[in-house]
């Protein structure tokens, strides 16, 4: 066994011989030597001597892997150390985390405890704040009038009895001429509203509107019925521009404008009182009609 381990931890060079040919031919082409290179037969000789001594180390180390896998099953001494070792490491690295998390959850403990006290206590707080209206009512303190007419209330800081509540409320020493006054200033302001409303004047809507008159012949006497159109008058009419249009064969229709008031002359009143006038106006008839 021993002779080999020492074969195969020994270190041969098996290609040594093509280091020193490339070592030699380096320093011929350095030195411009001529020297003529050594026969064939000799490099393949050593070629075959380094094939040989790499496969003798081959079988070597093979024969030392095939005694190592045998002997795996009975470790060494220093395997077991090793190992033993490396086992005591992690548990003392197991204990260090496991004492870590404990103390980790020891405060978390301690944290909810205190956040435990806190809510019993604002719970305790709550309840007695609940409870405190019902068992104690403050004083319904009456207000003092001012001289500018404002008023304050008296404070006071001594609960009393229902009973004393009733009474006090049985007994109004200065809330009813006060509130009367109230309902009269109200009722004035109300009124000097409406009044006011009243006044204003409202929208008035209006309209525009364009009339074709048209006469029965050429010969119709325009100027007369212009002045037969003008001569409608109504509330809220208002005569404007006019002028004449020829229509054909010498024919002319008068074209006029007016602004009326909507709630008070409508543009069947204009025809019905224009056409009225026989002799000179034939029809009516609405050009055009815009709101105002």
């Amino acid at each position: 066994m021993s002779s080999v381990d020492f074969l195969s931890q020994e270190k041969i060079w098996f290609d040594k011989p093509r280091y020193d040919e490339a070592e030699r031919r380096f320093y011929e082409r350095t030195n411009g030597s001529s020297q003529p290179t050594q026969d064939v037969g000799a490099n393949s000789i050593l070629q075959d001597i380094a094939r040989a001594r790499e496969n003798i180390q081959k079988s070597l180390a093979g024969l030392k892997t095939t005694l190592c896998n045998r002997g795996s099953g009975q470790p060494s001494l220093s395997r077991q150390s090793q190992l033993s070792s490396s086992s005591a490491a992690d548990q003392g690295e197991i204990i260090g985390r496991i004492k870590s998390l404990e103390l980790e959850n020891h405060s978390l403990h301690k944290v909810v405890d205190d956040l435990r006290a806190a809510l019993s206590k604002l719970e305790c707080r709550v309840s007695v704040l609940e409870k405190s209206p019902a068992s104690v009512t403050p004083v319904t303190t009456p207000s003092v009038p001012y001289t500018n007419g404002t008023t304050v209330q008296q404070k006071t800081s001594a609960p009393v009895k229902d009973d004393e509540e009733e009474d006090d409320d049985d007994i109004d020493l200065f809330g009813s001429d006060d509130d009367e006054e109230a309902d009269k200033l109200k009722e004035q302001r109300l009124k000097e509203y409406a009044e006011k409303k009243a006044k204003k004047p409202g929208i008035i809507a209006k309209s525009s509107i364009l009339l074709d008159v048209k006469p029965w012949d050429d010969e119709t006497d325009m100027v007369k019925l212009e002045e037969c159109v003008r001569s409608v008058q109504a509330d809220g009419l208002l005569w404007g521009t006019s002028k004449l249009v020829p229509v054909g064969y010498g024919i002319k229709k008068l074209q006029i404008a007016c602004v009326v008031e909507d709630d008070k002359v409508g543009t069947d009143m204009l025809e019905e009182e224009i056409t009225k006038f026989e002799d000179y106006i034939q029809s009516v008839d609405v050009a055009a009609f815009n709101k105002i």
